[in-house]
């Protein structure tokens, strides 16, 4: 049914990530040929910020995001042939809206992270994912 398939997941939250994993599975099981899994490092929000940090930050982040990212997806998806890794690091729903585009994703899934009001409201940045994107979008509790 959906060809290629981004999931969104945080390394600093792999439990949280479960659920949709196990739909990206089912999804790679039952027809998708591609899936890809990405990870987005939030940015500083003020540059202020990022003057607090060595200069060398940055890319140290991205490589333990990207180790973290490896191998939690080689437990995940042993066994998925077309799987394909991406972090990045900015503006969480505009990366992930930039990379579906980019890797032609007929459908994005991401999970609901649980709040205080947890039978309400999803987060912010899968709220923005669903509003925005072309594709279909699953956000999974």
């Amino acid at each position: 049914m959906f060809k290629t398939v981004l999931l969104t997941v945080d390394v600093n939250d792999f439990k949280g990530a479960e659920r949709p994993a196990e739909v990206a599975r089912t999804m790679m099981a039952t027809g998708s040929e591609e899936l890809h899994v990405m990870n987005v490092v939030p940015d500083y929000g003020m540059s202020i910020v990022g003057s607090f940090f060595s200069q060398d930050h940055n890319k140290v982040i991205l490589k333990e995001a990207k180790a973290a990212l490896e191998a939690w997806g080689a437990d995940q998806f042993s066994g998925i042939d077309n799987l394909r890794l991406h972090v990045d690091q900015g503006t969480v729903y505009d990366l992930v809206l930039q990379e579906a585009k980019s890797v032609g994703a007929d459908a994005i899934i991401v999970g609901a992270h649980k709040s205080q009001l947890k039978d309400y409201l999803i987060g912010p940045n899968a709220a923005r994912i669903s509003r925005h994107a072309k594709q279909s979008v699953f956000v999974i509790r």
